[in-house]
């Protein structure tokens, strides 16, 4: 098994715990704002902790994976023709390392806060619509 093919099963095995990461953190994050006093609790903080980690990994493996396609001498010009090599090559990881860097900055304010306000739940629902959009839904669940 090559080093590729590694990678790859582990971005794959690390999507599933995404995906749990991200329904748990949605469920904490309204759980918090609709609550009588908006308060942040231990849950939320460590929840949020664990979506950014996680979303630092897949992330992480995903830009080694990018890099080790391109060094096959991709032309770049027919990944942008191709609507599915553009989602998988440009959209995909512009998309996550954008939902990484707001779930970045949820996790510091999150930290930082002690009630939760309406600019943490906006950055928070775009992370996960971004994560949404990117996610490769027929790859995994083989739609």
């Amino acid at each position: 098994m090559d080093f590729y093919k590694i990678l790859l099963n582990a971005h794959k095995g690390f999507g599933y715990l995404e995906l749990l990461l991200v329904a748990l953190f949605i469920i904490a994050l309204l759980v918090t704002m609709f609550s009588f006093s908006g308060k942040v609790n231990g849950f939320l903080k460590k929840i949020t902790l664990f979506t950014m980690m996680f979303f630092h990994i897949q992330f992480t493996l995903g830009i080694i994976m990018l890099i080790i396609n391109f060094t096959k001498g991709m032309n770049m010009g027919a990944v942008m023709k191709n609507a599915d090599l553009r989602f998988q090559y440009v959209e995909h990881p512009f998309s996550m390392l954008v939902a990484a860097v707001l779930m970045t900055i949820i996790n510091k304010k999150v930290k930082s806060n002690d009630s939760i306000s309406l600019a943490i739940v906006i950055m928070g629902l775009i992370a996960v619509g971004l994560f949404a959009f990117a996610f490769p839904w027929a790859k995994v669940f083989g739609a």
